[in-house]
């Protein structure tokens, strides 16, 4: 049988070895390549693996976080409002120090929600 190439075709062999310069850009490449292709699953101890019961998606709208982390410690601040006003003493001042930790949350989400917004006029 008549091929119309040669068999192999003809190449010029060049080793990505020849020079020092190459040889770092090719480990370079294949770095780059491994991180990409072959990604390396996080390390955790299995402690951490059973506490994880919830993770938040890493592609989400930041505004969209910010509005479900104010709604989050609104609902806080309302249950520990109602939780106080069943308690006495020591414990009721309990409830309104931890009251008052999740209202210090509820600025700080408000704060984020509102440059959030800004960043989305602009």
């Amino acid at each position: 049988m008549f091929k119309d190439t040669p068999n192999p075709p003809a190449t010029d062999p060049v080793s990505p070895y020849t020079s020092a310069d190459s040889k770092k850009l090719n480990e370079a490449a294949e770095r780059a390549l491994d991180h990409y292709l072959k990604p390396e699953p996080p390390s955790r101890n299995s402690v951490d693996r059973g506490m994880q019961m919830f993770m938040v998606s890493p592609d989400l709208n930041p505004e969209a976080v910010a509005i479900q982390t104010y709604e989050t410690f609104s609902s806080v601040s309302i249950l520990l409002l109602d939780l106080a006003d069943s308690l006495d003493d020591k414990p009721r001042h309990l409830a309104m120090a931890i009251y008052q930790l999740s209202e210090m949350g509820l600025l700080l989400a408000e704060k984020t929600l509102d440059r959030e917004r800004a960043i989305a006029v602009t």
